[in-house]
C-alpha cells in the first residue's frame, strides 16, 4: 500500500499536468481541481501512514517514508491543494498576463502542477544527489510561475530568483562532490550518498573535511531556503508571483528544502558533531536579525509576508540547531502553523489585488472598512505569524527557545528571544494599521470572493487553534524521539 501511495502522490499531479492542454474553459478548472483533490488525498494518506508507523520507516528502491517526511508531506499536500483551489480566482476575467488568456491558463496550471509534484517528491527521496536534482527542478517550474504576469518587475524577479538560486545550488553540488570524495568506497555514486550510507560512513572520515563539505552544502541550500545573507531573491519573488504561487513558495518550498539540509546535518552528525548545529544556529540568528528591520517598515502586504518568511525560516533553523526534543516538537508545530498562516495571508490578497492594484505597491490601511473578509484573513494571518497567543507559532517558538535552554545555548536563546520580540512588535503594528486603521476607501472585494475568503479563514483558523493542543501531545512523544532517526 505504501509503495502505491508513494507513486500516486508524485504521478497524479504530473498526469493532471499532461492532461491540461487537452481541456478548455470550465473543463480545465474542473480537471485541475479533480487532480488536486486526488493528489492531496494520496499524499495526505501517505503522510498519515508515515506518522502512524514512524518507528519503522517504509523504504523502497528510491524512497523512504519516515517521521519527518510524513510531516512535510501533509504540509505540502495541504498547501498545494489550497493553491490549486485558489488559482481560478487569480485567473479570473480581471487577470491580464504576459500570454494571451487562452494560453496563459494551461501554461500556468502545467507549471503549478509540475512544481507541486516535485515538492511532494523531495521529502520522500532517500538520496542526497536525487534530492539536489529535485530541488534544482523546482527552480525551473517556479521561476516560470514567478515571472508569470509578464510585467517588468515580475520578469526581473523571475530572473533574479533563477540566477541566485542556481548559483547557490551549484555551491551545494560542489559540497556534494567533496562529500562523495570523502565517502567513496568503490560502490555506485548514488548508493554512496543514500542517507543511511552517509551516516554509516561519516564516523570514518576526517571531521574538518566533513565540516567543509557541510558548509558548502548548507551555504548552497541557504540560497533556496531564503536564509540571510543569501535571501536577496525572496522578497521580490514572493511579492511578484501570483498569490497561489507565493503561498507554495513560502509555505512549502522553503521548509521542504530545509528538510534536505536537516537530513544532511543528521547524516553527517557522527563526523561534524555540534559544529553542524552551530551552523544552523548562525543562519537562524542572522536571518532573524536581517528580517526584523523590514518587519518594522510599511510594506505592501505580499512583501511584508516575504520578509516574515525570512524570519520564520530563521526560527526553524534555530530549532533544528538546538536539536533537543522540546526544540524538535516546536519545529513540527512551526512548520505546520507557518504554512497555514502564511498561505492564508497570500490567498487574501487575490480579491484585494483584483479590485485595487495600488495594494501591490502600497501598505494596506483600514481593510476592515473596505473588505471585512480580507481584514479577517489578513488579521488572522499576521496575528499568527507575529506569535500572538494563542497562535500555534507562539507555542512553537516557546518550545524552541525552551529547547535551546535545555541544550545549554543560553546566549543564543537570549538573542533570539529579543529578536522575536522585536519581530512581534513590527508585525503587530502592521496588523493594527492595516486591519483597523482609520482611512475609509471604496470596497475592494466582491461578495462572492468575500464568502469564499471567510470560509477559508474559518477552516484555517480551526486548524491553527488545533495545533497548540497537538504541541502538548508531541512533547516527550515517541514521534519526536524518532525524528532524528527519521531525518538521518
Amino acid at each position: 500500500m505504501t509503495d502505491a501511495l508513494v507513486h500516486l502522490a508524485v504521478a497524479l499531479p504530473l498526469a493532471t499536468a499532461l492532461l491540461v492542454p487537452l481541456a478548455r474553459g470550465a473543463r480545465l478548472a474542473r480537471l485541475v481541481v479533480a487532480g488536486a483533490l486526488l493528489t492531496a488525498a494520496a499524499a495526505g494518506a501517505l503522510g498519515v501512514v508515515a506518522l502512524a508507523d514512524h518507528a519503522e520507516p517504509a523504504r523502497g528502491h528510491w524512497y523512504v517514508v519516515d517521521a519527518a517526511g510524513g510531516v512535510y508531506l501533509l504540509v505540502v499536500a495541504a498547501i498545494g491543494l489550497l493553491s490549486a483551489l485558489a488559482s481560478p480566482g487569480y485567473l479570473g476575467p480581471a487577470h491580464r498576463g504576459f500570454f494571451a488568456e487562452h494560453r496563459s491558463r494551461p501554461a500556468y496550471y502545467v507549471a503549478l502542477l509540475a512544481f507541486w509534484a516535485v515538492l511532494l517528491a523531495v521529502p520522500l527521496v532517500d538520496n542526497l544527489v536525487v534530492a539536489w536534482i529535485l530541488v534544482e527542478a523546482t527552480t525551473a517550474a517556479s521561476a516560470v510561475l514567478v515571472a508569470f504576469s509578464g510585467g517588468r518587475l515580475a520578469l526581473e524577479a523571475g530572473w533574479k530568483y533563477l540566477v541566485l538560486t542556481t548559483l547557490g545550488l551549484t555551491v551545494a553540488l560542489l559540497g556534494i562532490v567533496v562529500l562523495y570524495a570523502l565517502l567513496a568506497s568503490g560502490g555506485s555514486v548514488l548508493g554512496t550518498l543514500d542517507w543511511d550510507a552517509i551516516r554509516a560512513g561519516a564516523g570514518a572520515i576526517d571531521g574538518d573535511a566533513a565540516v567543509f563539505a557541510l558548509v558548502l552544502i548548507l551555504a548552497g541550500l541557504a540560497a533556496k531556503i531564503g536564509w540571510a545573507p543569501v535571501h536577496n531573491w525572496l522578497p521580490d519573488a514572493h511579492s511578484e508571483a501570483p498569490p497561489p504561487v507565493s503561498a507554495l513558495l513560502s509555505a512549502a518550498l522553503l521548509p521542504t528544502v530545509m528538510l534536505v539540509a536537516w537530513r544532511t546535518l543528521a547524516a553527517l552528525d557522527p563526523a561534524v558533531g555540534r559544529t553542524g548545529g552551530a551552523l544552523f544556529l548562525a543562519f537562524g540568528l542572522v536571518s532573524l536579525a536581517v528580517a526584523v528591520p523590514f518587519l518594522w517598515r510599511r510594506l505592501p502586504i505580499k512583501r511584508l509576508l516575504a520578509y516574515s518568511s525570512l524570519e520564520h525560516m530563521g526560527v526553524l533553523a534555530l530549532g533544528i540547531g538546538f536539536g533537543t526534543p522540546l526544540a524538535l516538537a516546536g519545529v513540527v508545530i512551526h512548520v505546520a502553523g507557518h504554512a497555514l498562516a502564511k498561505s492564508l495571508g497570500f490567498y487574501a490578497t487575490i480579491p484585494l489585488l483584483r479590485r485595487d492594484r495600488t495594494l501591490a505597491t502600497e501598505a494596506p490601511v483600514s481593510l476592515n472598512s473596505t473588505s471585512p473578509a480580507a481584514a479577517g484573513a489578513v488579521g488572522l494571518s499576521l496575528a499568527s505569524l507575529s506569535g500572538l497567543p494563542p497562535s500555534p507559532l507562539f507555542v512553537s517558538e516557546v518550545l524552541i527557545l525552551a529547547g535551546g535552554v535545555a541544550a545549554g545555548e543560553i546566549a543564543v536563546v537570549a538573542v533570539a528571544a529579543a529578536l522575536l520580540a522585536l519581530g512581534f512588535l513590527g508585525l503587530a503594528h502592521a496588523l493594527i494599521e492595516g486591519v483597523a486603521g482609520d482611512a475609509p476607501r471604496e470596497p475592494v472585494a466582491s461578495r462572492r470572493a468575500a464568502r469564499r475568503l471567510l470560509a477559508l479563514t474559518a477552516a484555517i483558523g480551526c486548524a491553527l487553534l488545533a495545533l497548540p493542543a497537538a504541541a502538548y501531545g508531541l512533547i516527550d512523544s515517541a514521534l519526536v524521539a524518532d525524528l532524528m532517526r527519521g531525518v538521518g
